[in-house]
Formats: structure tokens, sequence, C-alpha cells
């Protein structure tokens, strides 16, 4: 396959309202996780460990602690063309007003990103997941894809919670609604076992397709749909249009991936962290989380008794 071009845009604007009071300060995507790290650092880490290394970041929300993460811990030398670049909520000549949502931040910040790379990779920066973006980049090129969208296979009761998408056997996207909330519509969004099987996926009782909010676009058409609409969301507004109009198609991912929306998959999610074998694992050397080094003392116990835990830098228990 011929080298190919790759800009990364992670949206970290989010306010994390359900997130409250780790939110009270700092944006969602600012938020300690682990003990150690922050939860944008997994997206910078995976974009990294995939090779794309020219990555914005667009902030909106309570954005201080998140940039002062960012500039502290990304620092490429001056002789490379890597980046990780922050571009904040802003008021210009053109646009007065805060981001209305993801496509309209995206919008805002598109002459920015007008000169780098053939194809836009769109993330979330408040995921909790490992992925190798290279292969749902190649499978893009492969298909010859407009858009591409990564997807997890989920059941029937976490469906009304996700942007939920019907797709053929070869992959490509007929319908998609973003948080359905009538069954018949749901039961409508079923795909068949036979697409989870291109994918070398055991379906098991999950038969709904969930958008995990990452998105491939050819760069000419992200342009072309952002400039000629007033969309202000990829899930609500820009995706479903674009099915009836581009070359829409599902990548199937079937690791570990969590939203960490709410409280309750916080805590969650770091309950599995001290799992035996956690299904998301930061002991990992062939692929690290990235973040920015602190000089703090090691760990001090005093008579106490631990078990099943993860002690940050310079706890005293």
């Amino acid at each position: 396959m011929k080298p190919y071009r790759v800009v990364s845009l992670i949206l970290a604007g989010g306010q994390g309202s359900r997130l409250y009071p780790l939110t009270k300060l700092r944006s969602k995507p600012a938020v300690p996780i682990g003990g150690k790290y922050r939860l944008v650092d997994v997206t910078i880490s995976n974009c990294l460990h995939s090779g794309f290394r020219q990555i914005f970041i667009i902030t909106q929300f309570a954005a201080e602690s998140l940039h002062r993460h960012i500039f502290s811990t990304y620092r490429f030398d001056n002789f490379t063309k890597d980046f990780v670049t922050i571009l904040s909520a802003q008021q210009t000549l053109e646009n007065r007003n805060w981001y209305q949502g993801t496509a309209d931040a995206v919008r805002q910040n598109l002459r920015f990103i007008r000169k780098y790379g053939d194809y836009v990779l769109i993330l979330s920066g408040d995921h909790l997941y490992r992925m190798d973006y290279r292969q749902l980049v190649e499978y893009h090129i492969e298909k010859n894809a407009d858009i591409t969208i990564s997807t997890i296979p989920v059941k029937e009761e976490e469906a009304f919670q996700l942007g939920i998408l019907q797709a053929s056997p070869d992959g490509e996207i007929h319908a998609f609604v973003e948080k359905p909330t009538e069954p018949d519509v749901l039961h409508s969004l079923r795909t068949p076992e036979q697409a989870f099987r291109q994918f070398g996926i055991e379906a098991g009782g999950r038969s709904y397709l969930a958008s995990m909010g990452i998105y491939v676009f050819k760069r000419e058409v992200l342009f072309d749909l952002l400039a000629n609409t007033t969309d202000q969301d990829f899930g609500k507004d820009v995706i479903p249009s674009a099915i009836k109009t581009h070359r829409v198609f599902a990548y199937m991912f079937d690791g570990y991936w969590e939203d960490i929306g709410t409280i309750r998959s916080f805590y969650e999610a770091h309950m599995q962290l001290v799992d035996y074998e956690p299904r998301f694992d930061f002991y990992n050397e062939e692929r690290p989380i990235y973040t920015h080094p602190r000089f703090l003392p090691p760990v001090k116990l005093l008579d106490a008794e631990v078990n099943n835990a993860i002690l940050g830098d310079g706890a005293i228990v």
C-alpha cells in the first residue's frame, strides 16, 4: 500500500456534567485515571503508537488544567514535523460563538488543518481503549470509503445509550440513529451475523453496532460536508445525512472500550484495572500510555494492609 498522510483531531472540549464533581474545575479529558494519567493521554498515546504524530487537540470547557498538561507533556524536537497542538475555542471576525457541537468545533478550525493529511482522523479524548489506528485507516482506504466509523458490537440493553448503525455484510452503513429510544426503531437496526463474521468476530448475543465516536474522513469530503452545511454534531447531523450521499463504512473493533461518561463508569473502569488480568492494562511494555512524569516520592505504607489496589506516586497509607 502506498504511503498515506493522516492528521488527527482529538475532541477534548466536553464539559462532562455527568462526571461532576470530578469535572468541577477541569474538562472531562483532563480527569485523572489510574493514579497517574489523564484520560486524554490514552487517545494521544494511541495516535503516537499508530505512527500518527501530527495531532490537534480541540478544547473549550474549563481547559486550563488540560492545556497545562498537554504543554508540559507532549514536546517534540525542533527538527521534526511532528506536533501536538491545542486549538482552543476563540472569537474571530468570522465567528464569535462557542463551539455548538462536535462538527461545529471541527468546522471552526478547518483553516488550521487544511495543509495536513490526505485523511482526517477524528477522535474523542475521554475514552479508555487501545487501538492501532493504522488498521482503521487502511480499511478505509481499501474500501475506498468517504467516511469510516469505528464501531463495537453491543447487546440490546446497551444500545439505547449509544449511536447505533446498521451495516451490510460488506461493511457499508445504511442507517444510523443516535441513542434510539423506540424499540421498533432499534430492532430495525440489527446487524446480520454475517457482517460480524467478515471481521472474525463472534456476535455472542450482540446484535447491534455502536459508534465509538471515531471517524476517518477523506479530507476533501470532510471539508465539503462542513463548508456547505450548518450541521453541528457528527452523530446527530453529519453522519445520518452523509449515509444518503456518500460511501460510509463500519470498521468493527472487538477489544475493550469504555466511555468514561459517568461516575459509575469511572468507578467500574478503575475496578477492572486492579484485576489480575485487566481488560485494559496500563502495564503494557509494548504500547505504554504516555503522560507527564511527576517527581514525587515513593509510596509509603504505615501499618497498613492493601489488597487489589493501584497506589499513585507520593501516596501515604
